[in-house]
């Protein structure tokens, strides 16, 4: 076998669970499959799987390599696509991670556009509240808001986003407006709940207060459901409630002197070669999100 043929055996492996189904779907014999696969763990100098007579697992350094195979793979699968239609078409797979509101209120629309610009990249995304800042092997692109942690993958810059806070008008009618940060301590408020722990501590300009009297959920939805139906003040980012605001269901508390800076990136898995289709998505992600952003009143 070659090289790539080589690598299309451990991706099958990995994604089937099964070195026997991955071999027979290379047309090998359970026996050359394995072999291959100890040939391959030789000359990286690793093991690749923990195999055992029930399950067949990744070790971290299989996870890293198997990064690498799929890169090689779709490479070699663009080429071969370009030199047939003569055109510098994007095609595969790209896999997006990002938090839910930014997916909800700003990606899935931007996703339209990419994906009409490029009908040959198949989408592949994942949303959650809850979200790790460590961006998993098997995630090409992951969409990060806030503050950056030190890490060793390659973040972009995109665009500076606000939190603001935000309340119904029935909230604000039934409690009145603050006058200053601190009088938020004592009001009900919404927080949302992440693998941190409840983000009760709002930054609002020059003070930062930490909100007691809240109700929170891990579904930033619910939030912003419960704002709208009066049951507290919220601290959100600016694009996720500017519907709201547009269309009188949340008004915005003192914006913008009562909001915080928060920057949005792009990270990505530190390689020599990038697939063009993820170069492609993050240039038209920067360009859309410019024109996209809502901007604090």
């Amino acid at each position: 076998m070659n090289r790539l043929s080589d690598m299309q055996l451990l991706v099958d492996a990995a994604d089937l669970g099964s070195l026997s189904a991955a071999g027979r779907r290379a047309g090998l014999s359970p026996a050359a499959a394995s072999a291959c696969v100890q040939r391959i763990e030789a000359a990286v100098g690793a093991r690749l799987f923990e195999r055992t007579t029930r399950q067949l697992r990744l070790t971290d350094e299989g996870r890293t390599y198997l990064g690498y195979c799929r890169i090689a793979i779709d490479a070699m699968k663009e080429g071969e696509r370009a030199v047939r239609s003569g055109t510098d078409t994007v095609s595969g797979t790209l896999r997006i991670s990002a938090p839910s509101d930014f997916g909800r209120n700003l990606l899935v629309d931007i996703l339209d556009g990419f994906m009409a610009v490029h009908p040959e990249v198949r989408i592949v995304l994942s949303l959650a509240d809850s979200i790790s800042r460590f961006v998993p092997d098997d995630v090409d692109v992951a969409i990060r808001v806030g503050p950056l942690e030190d890490s060793a993958l390659v973040a972009r810059h995109l665009i500076d986003s606000r939190r603001v806070v935000c309340a119904s008008p029935a909230c604000i009618a039934a409690h009145g407006m603050p006058s200053q940060p601190a009088d938020l301590v004592e009001l009900p408020t919404l927080v949302l709940t992440t693998n941190a722990g409840p983000r009760d501590e709002w930054r609002l300009g020059e003070t930062t207060v930490r909100v007691s009297r809240y109700h929170e959920c891990t579904d930033s939805e619910v939030i912003r459901k419960w704002a709208i139906r009066g049951h507290g003040f919220a601290y959100r980012q600016q694009w996720a409630v500017a519907d709201d605001v547009r269309e009188g269901r949340l008004v915005l508390v003192h914006a913008p002197e009562w909001s915080a800076p928060s920057p949005i990136h792009a990270m990505y898995h530190a390689t020599t070669y990038q697939p063009p289709r993820v170069r492609r998505f993050i240039d038209f992600l920067q360009v859309e999100m410019a024109v996209r952003m809502p901007r604090v009143a």
